[in-house]
């Protein structure tokens, strides 16, 4: 049986920049795991624990729990707490701004993924093409179009092809497992906003 360093050799010179591609994009899908991973370690269940706070201790405790977590969740909390003083209305609005600044900061390098997916198999669409072209020419070189000569040549130049979708469909699948982790995170985050926006409200309304 074939090896796969074996393919990748039969391949040719455009295996090795789709195989970079592949390294870039799973970069980027590495780091974008461990930092959605890093939010799940304060979810809805943080922001109860800090509306708890807020109604039984005051917002400065509120506060400073939000200081001691990390992630979506906390920070949502937090830009709502340090705006409760002027109001509920500043509160929300700190809210929907803060949400904004978190979706765009668990979307950051999703883009690059992408370029590294549609890539991919365009780079071995290209390598085919030129392999074809080379294989054509032994085939005039050759002055033979017998199975053996044409077959060879053009199950070389596929190679590129297959490997860049490979790459491609295996950068699409952990692309659409970030994306899962995205929107648990969001509604992690709605859940979160609703939780410490009555806790803010119920404590205002006790103060005055």
């Amino acid at each position: 049986m074939t090896s796969f360093t074996q393919y990748f050799t039969d391949g040719g010179n455009f295996m090795w920049p789709i195989l970079g591609i592949f390294f870039i994009g799973l970069g980027f899908v590495v780091e974008r795991l461990l930092f959605l991973w890093n939010g799940f370690r304060f979810d809805e269940k943080f922001a109860s624990k800090v509306a708890d706070e807020v109604s039984s201790k005051g917002l400065e405790a509120g506060i400073q729990t939000c200081s001691e977590g990390m992630g979506p969740v906390p920070n949502l909390c937090l830009s709502a707490l340090e705006r409760s003083d002027h109001g509920p209305e500043e509160a929300e609005k700190s809210l929907d701004n803060s949400g904004m600044i978190e979706m765009a900061s668990m979307e950051k390098n999703m883009t690059w993924i992408s370029f590294c997916i549609a890539t991919a198999p365009m780079l071995g669409f290209l390598g085919t093409v030129v392999g074809m072209i080379a294989a054509f020419n032994d085939i005039k070189m050759a002055n033979d179009i017998s199975p053996a000569v044409v077959a060879g040549g053009i199950s070389i130049a596929l190679l590129t092809t297959a490997f860049g979708l490979i790459v491609a469909v295996i950068l699409q699948l952990l692309q659409n497992l970030c994306l899962y982790f995205i929107d648990i995170q969001i509604v992690s985050m709605q859940k979160s906003s609703i939780l410490i926006l009555d806790s803010i409200k119920e404590k205002l309304r006790t103060k005055s």
